[in-house]
């Protein structure tokens, strides 16, 4: 599903728990896409990360991992709404369907999906996928393709 780190236009980006607004803000400075898929080894940040970008996206919610609920919904300033999913615990294509999967790509907000590999399939619209890397306890690399 993922393209290789070589097939990114953007560079990647190292940075810390310090510097992760900054970040952020490069981040969606540079996303055409409304979709965005997170991936990442447990424990590697990706709500973190996602927290992160959902602040520079206005959110006046408090955003915290969607791992039993599967989605979580945020607010934004401008009344728009961030979609947080955690596909963590799905096993089926057909659990996401039951979920109402697809009707959150007919909203107009930004839907974050942390463990895609989870998506047996389901064919996304165009997005972007962020690939987050460990490289330290302190310090992680990003690359948004």
């Amino acid at each position: 599903m993922s393209e290789t780190k070589s097939d990114s236009e953007y560079p990647p980006y190292a940075f810390t728990l310090n510097t992760i607004d900054s970040i952020a803000e490069t981040l969606v400075g540079h996303m055409k896409h409304k979709v965005v898929t997170v991936e990442g080894v447990m424990g590697a940040g990706k709500t973190t990360l996602i927290k992160a970008l959902a602040k520079k996206l206005g959110s006046v919610d408090e955003v915290s991992s969607p791992t039993f609920s599967i989605v979580n919904t945020y607010l934004t300033q401008s009344e728009h709404h961030i979609f947080h999913f955690d596909l963590y615990r799905i096993r089926t294509i057909e659990e996401l369907f039951e979920l109402g999967f697809e009707a959150y790509f007919e909203k107009n907000g930004f839907i974050f999906i942390e463990w895609p590999e989870h998506l047996f399939g389901f064919r996304l619209p165009e997005h972007h996928s962020v690939d987050l890397e460990v490289l330290s306890n302190e310090k992680r690399r990003v690359i948004l393709k």
